[in-house]
């Protein structure tokens, strides 16, 4: 079962890029399509989880849960369904899976701390890895949305990483609160915060909301992207352990290139698949000790039992 739902959660998470791909193309201002994901989403994640657990109510309000909002999910998909108006669906997944070589970045740089070689090395791999995903506009024709649509996208992940390492510095506050519950506060909190900004930026038209396209691309990130990718997810960190859900970054970026190219008619060079392995490689550096940890430590639970 941890198998079948590893895959299950990998393709949702790979399929999720090009969604919202659908959704932009298909006329839906970027800003208020992600508000709405994010909050009717979590919304609902919140109401089932306040069934099971009643003291969740007291997480509205909370300053930490606000603040992840804007790291996680506000600055995270802003940047990202914005920079989706004109960059394919597979490479924002690769410069999406960016995320964990910014937070070393942030922690060595900014925090001072201490970090491995192989995590530098991995970094240093994953800048080349980007580096090869940019060079295909230049050889060419020079888009300058484009490169601004890559670079808005690392910028995102700016904020992801340092949502990321503010949220698991205050988790010591919600000890004994379920993870998803957490998660479902922050999204809609991101998402309130992404439709004010569609609200003030977006020209919004009903009759683009209600087209075929733009309701499906809604659907399938609201139900299948968010709660259904996001319980999987949650699922996989209980029964397993924290790592082995999240090198999800490692496989579905691959996922994300091929349904584009297959289903979308995308862009595809031989540079950009070269930039998807390197980054991938270099994510794969970032996390091998942490990996290595893990899999001793599994591996001596099994002997002691």
């Amino acid at each position: 079962m941890v198998i079948i739902n590893y895959v299950l959660m990998c393709i949702i998470f790979g399929t999720t890029f090009l969604a919202i791909k659908i959704g932009v193309d298909s006329g839906l201002p970027p800003f208020l399509s992600g508000g709405i994901r994010f909050f009717i989403a979590g919304f609902l994640l919140f109401l089932i989880m306040a069934v099971k657990e009643k003291n969740i109510m007291r997480l509205l309000g909370r300053k930490e849960l606000f603040l992840s909002g804007v790291g996680l999910t506000f600055g995270t998909f802003a940047t990202l369904y914005w920079a989706e108006q004109y960059v394919t669906s597979g490479i924002a997944a690769v410069l999406s899976a960016t995320g964990p070589m910014l937070i070393i970045v942030i922690q060595s740089i900014i925090l001072r701390h201490k970090v491995r070689r192989t995590s530098i090395v991995g970094c240093m791999i994953g800048v080349i890895g980007v580096l090869f995903l940019i060079l295909p506009s230049f050889s060419l024709e020079v888009n300058s949305y484009w490169i601004i649509g890559c670079f808005a996208i690392i910028l995102g992940e700016v904020f992801y990483a340092s949502g990321t390492i503010y949220t698991k510095s205050v988790s010591k506050n919600f000890e004994g609160i379920h993870p998803v519950a957490l998660n479902a506060v922050q999204m809609m909190y991101g998402g309130i915060l992404l439709f004010i900004l569609g609200l003030f930026t977006e020209e919004i038209s009903a009759q683009t909301i209600i087209q075929p396209a733009s309701l499906l691309s809604l659907f399938y990130l609201i139900v299948i992207g968010s709660m259904v990718g996001h319980s999987l997810f949650y699922w996989l960190v209980v029964k397993t352990d924290p790592v082995f859900p999240s090198t999800w970054l490692y496989i579905s970026p691959f996922i994300a290139v091929v349904v584009g190219v297959l289903f979308y008619d995308e862009f595809f060079s031989w540079l950009t698949g070269v930039g998807a392995v390197t980054i991938c490689i270099g994510m794969i550096l970032i996390n091998y000790e942490t990996l290595k940890e893990r899999v001793i430590a599994q591996r001596s639970k099994y002997i002691k039992v």
